[in-house]
């Protein structure tokens, strides 16, 4: 089985007329973009990838096409979690078909489960998900509740495959106790990255990553503390302004995308916030 390591970009997903389409022939100068920046990956339909806005078939479709863009030695993995356990297998399920490394899933949201509701979900995710590894994804701003570490150490118990997880709370208190279970834990949030790291965690699954690709990979590979303090930078300034279309923008102010469109009901950016995001980006030399 293959682990994911180092810097995992969560990657936009490319859209086009106004966000209600996919647009195919962005994936594959997108790909090449993230990999030239140095990260060693991407999660595909993740938070940043609009993924629980997109369609089961579409999220195939953009599963695909990372993977047939893919450079030579770059990880694929695939968020997987829906808000049904019957797509979020469906979705894992295909990840293996089709290839990918692994499969990383987050709680459903909207319904509290309890932990025997999350075990089951997950646990049929895993086991769809074989013999790739999976990671569990906790981010309880998202699914609106923290999957207990207990529920993480039954699964590991249960299923093999089940190797880490993604954890994108905050602060690093909220962090803390998944470190000690024994899993590769890859943090989301890229200011606790340098903490996350030297308290055991194994690399960074950025959000940040999909359009500044090269200060997550030094941040992770270097332990830069001058992207930790950019990083730190870009989210403070960022907070208030919609993410999705900030990146997009940024992407096509780098000329990787042609178009910044979102999936309703998120928006793009108005005149200002456009301009105060260009600014931005041109600070970080982008």
């Amino acid at each position: 089985m293959t682990r994911l390591h180092g810097a995992i970009a969560a990657s936009v997903t490319p859209l086009k007329d106004g966000g209600r389409t996919l647009d195919t022939m962005a994936f594959s100068p997108l790909t090449s973009f993230l990999a030239e920046g140095g990260v060693d990956g991407v999660l595909a339909c993740g938070t940043t990838g609009e993924g629980m806005l997109l369609s089961v078939a579409e999220r195939r479709t953009a599963t695909e096409l990372f993977i047939d863009n893919r450079p030579v030695g770059f990880q694929v993995a695939v968020h997987a979690g829906a808000q049904t356990t019957a797509d979020t297998v469906a979705l894992a399920a295909h990840a293996v078909e089709v290839g990918a490394d692994a499969v990383a899933v987050i709680a459903p949201p909207y319904f509290p489960l309890d932990e025997e509701e999350l075990l089951r979900h997950l646990r049929s995710a895993a086991n769809a998900a074989d013999p790739l590894t999976f990671y569990v994804y906790e981010f309880a701003g998202r699914s609106g509740y923290a999957i207990p570490p207990s529920v993480a150490e039954r699964l590991r118990a249960e299923a093999p495959n089940v190797v880490g997880m993604k954890v994108s709370d905050s602060p690093f208190e909220a962090v803390r106790p998944y470190l000690g279970l024994g899993l590769d834990v890859f943090i989301g949030s890229e200011p606790l990255a340098l903490e996350g790291m030297a308290a055991g965690a194994v690399g960074c699954v950025s959000g940040l990553a999909a359009a500044f690709p090269e200060i997550t990979a030094a941040l992770v590979h270097d332990r830069s503390d001058e992207a930790h303090r950019q990083v730190g930078m870009l989210r403070a300034r960022l907070a208030g302004i919609p993410f999705h279309a900030a990146l997009k923008e940024v992407l096509v102010a780098r000329d990787v995308l042609l178009r910044a469109d979102v999936r309703a009901p998120l928006r793009g950016l108005t005149d200002d916030e456009r301009a105060r995001v260009l600014a931005l980006a041109g600070e970080m030399g982008a």
